[in-house]
C-alpha cells in the first residue's frame, strides 16, 4: 500500500482550484498553519508507513496530509465516520481542506483504518510541536497556567455482577457457535446456557430489597455455576479442536482468531466469576484495583470525585493544563483514581521544559491543595499560587491570602478551564469514547486536544492579522 505524501494534480484538480473556492476563516487558518509546519504531517506519515515492507508499492492509500486533516475535521465538527465521509464527498470546501480535491473519497471504514494506525504517542508529539510553534510565533508565553481533572467515560453499561456474568455467558457462547461453523465440527460437551443465564440475570435485576435478603445468594450461586460451566466447557473445546487444520488458509486464520477471542473472554470471565463469588457469596470487600467493570472495555476505572449528581463514574481520569491563551499545553490519561495533588510537581516540570521557566501564576481548584503542592510551587518560582485550602481550620494568614484581590482574580482565571472542558465534551466529542481499547481511548483525547489547540491558534492568528490591518 503506497503512502505517497503528495499526489500529482490532474486536470480535474486544476479545474477545481480554478473555481476559486474559499475556505472558512478557521479552516483556512488551520490550513496555513499546517502548511508551514510539515513536521506534524511527517510524524503522522511515519505511523502510516509503520510495518509496511515497501511503502512505495501496492495500492495507493490515504496520504498523511489527508489522514491528519480528516482527523482534525472529524473532531472539530464532532462527526462520526460515515458523516465525515459524506460531508467531504459532498463539499467543495471540505475536499479542499482535507487535500482530496477532485479525487474519489474512500468509504468510511478506510478513514477508520487509517486513524487507527496513528498512535497516541504521535498525537502527543504533534501537540508538543504545535505548542512549540505557537511559542515561536509569539502567540503564547506560558506566564499563566490553570489545571484541572475530568472524567471521560468508556462505552459500557452500568456494571453489576449479574450483568457481567450474563455478558460472559452470551459472548463466549456466541464465539463458540462461530468456531463450530468455521471448522464445520461440533464442540463436544459444550451446551448453550444463554436462556438459563438470562432468566437468572433478569430475576436478580428485578428483585426488591426485601427479596434480596432471602433469594439473592441462591440465584447468584446458580448464575455463577452456569458461567463456570460455560467457561470450562469452552476451554475444553479449545483443547479438543486445537489440532484441527482447514484446507482454506483464510478459514484457518479466521478459526485461529476465534480461538484467541474465546481464550481472551474466558480469562476475563474467570475474573468476573472470582469477584462475584468474593463480593456476593463470601461478603468480601473487593478492592477497586482488582475489579473488572466490563469484559468489552477491561481497562475501565471506577472514579469517585465527590460529585452529587455523578457520585460514581466509569472511564478514565484525564488531567488537563491550559495556558492563558486557551491552549492545552499538557494532557494525560491517568490510570485509577490518583489524587489531584499528585500532578502539581509533574505539571510544573513539564511547563518549565516547554517554556523555559515556571509560570508566574498557577491556579487550580481545592482538589490540588496540599502543603507539599504549595511548597513545590514556591520552590519552582511561581509568584502567585492560587490553590484554595481543602478542609481543616484556616490560619489568619491563610484566610487573608485567600481574600486578597490577586488570589480571587487568579481563581476567576481558573474557572476558564471549566468552560474549556465543556467545549471538549460537547464540541469535540470527548464526553464518551465509543472506540474500543485503551489506545484508541487515548487517541480520542489527543485528537480532541489537537483540534482545540488548532482552532485556538487559528483564532489568535486572525486576531493578530486584524490588529495589523487596523494599525496599517
Amino acid at each position: 500500500m503506497s503512502r505517497a505524501r503528495d499526489l500529482q494534480l490532474g486536470f480535474a484538480d486544476l479545474e477545481f482550484l480554478r473555481q476559486g473556492v474559499v475556505l472558512e476563516r478557521e479552516l483556512q487558518a488551520i490550513t496555513d498553519f499546517l502548511d508551514e509546519h510539515e513536521e506534524m504531517v511527517e510524524a503522522v506519515g511515519a505511523d502510516l508507513r509503520r510495518g509496511l515492507k515497501n511503502a512505495n508499492t501496492g495500492r495507493r492509500g490515504l496520504t498523511p496530509q489527508q489522514v491528519l486533516r480528516s482527523l482534525i475535521l472529524m473532531r472539530v465538527k464532532n462527526w462520526d465516520y460515515r458523516e465525515l465521509r459524506e460531508r467531504i464527498a459532498d463539499g467543495l470546501t471540505l475536499r479542499l481542506f482535507t487535500d482530496f480535491n477532485a479525487q474519489p473519497v474512500p468509504k468510511h471504514d478506510a478513514f477508520q483504518r487509517a486513524f487507527n494506525r496513528v498512535t497516541p504517542q504521535t498525537l502527543r508529539l504533534v501537540n508538543e510541536l504545535l505548542i512549540t510553534a505557537a511559542v515561536a510565533m509569539g502567540l503564547e508565553d506560558g506566564g499563566k497556567l490553570r489545571v484541572d481533572t475530568t472524567v471521560v467515560q468508556t462505552d459500557i453499561h452500568h456494571p453489576t455482577d449479574n450483568t457481567l456474568l450474563w455478558d460472559v455467558v452470551r459472548v463466549v457462547t456466541r464465539l463458540v457457535d462461530q468456531l463450530e461453523s468455521a471448522i464445520a465440527l461440533p464442540i463436544k460437551g459444550f451446551r448453550n446456557h444463554t436462556r438459563a443465564a438470562r432468566r437468572r440475570m433478569q430475576v436478580l435485576q428485578r428483585m426488591t430489597p426485601t427479596q434480596r435478603k432471602t433469594r439473592q445468594r441462591q440465584k447468584y450461586r446458580e448464575l455463577i455455576g452456569i458461567t463456570e460451566e460455560v467457561v470450562e466447557s469452552a476451554r475444553h473445546g479449545l483443547r479438543d479442536t486445537h489440532k484441527v487444520c482447514l484446507i482454506d488458509p483464510v478459514a484457518q486464520l479466521a478459526a485461529e482468531e476465534l480461538r484467541r477471542e474465546i481464550e481472551h473472554y474466558c480469562g476475563l470471565g474467570e475474573r468476573v466469576i472470582d469477584q462475584a463469588r468474593r463480593r456476593v457469596l463470601l461478603g468480601e470487600q473487593v478492592p477497586n484495583a482488582e475489579k473488572i467493570y466490563s469484559i468489552f472495555e477491561p481497562h475501565t476505572d471506577l472514579i469517585k470525585r465527590g460529585k452529587i449528581l455523578t457520585p460514581v463514574e466509569f472511564g478514565h481520569k484525564v488531567f488537563l493544563a491550559e495556558s492563558a491563551q486557551g491552549l492545552i499545553t499538557q494532557y494525560d490519561v491517568l490510570t485509577g483514581n490518583p489524587s489531584d495533588a499528585d500532578h502539581v510537581e509533574a505539571s510544573l516540570i513539564r511547563h518549565q521544559a516547554m517554556f523555559g521557566s515556571a509560570p508566574q501564576l498557577y491556579s487550580s481548584d481545592r482538589g490540588f491543595f496540599s502543603e507539599e503542592s504549595l511548597a513545590t510551587c514556591q520552590r519552582s518560582g511561581v509568584e502567585i499560587v492560587s490553590i484554595p485550602q481543602r478542609g481543616g481550620t484556616k490560619s489568619a494568614e491563610r484566610e487573608a491570602y485567600e481574600k486578597s484581590p490577586a488570589f480571587k482574580k487568579a481563581q476567576r482565571f481558573r474557572a476558564g478551564i471549566e468552560g474549556r472542558i465543556s467545549v471538549l465534551f460537547r464540541g469535540r466529542g470527548m464526553k464518551r469514547c465509543l472506540a474500543e481499547g485503551r489506545e484508541r481511548f487515548e487517541l480520542l483525547v489527543g485528537a480532541a486536544v489537537l483540534a482545540n489547540n488548532l482552532l485556538t491558534i487559528a483564532s489568535l492568528m486572525q486576531k493578530r492579522s486584524t490588529g495589523r490591518r487596523r494599525a496599517a
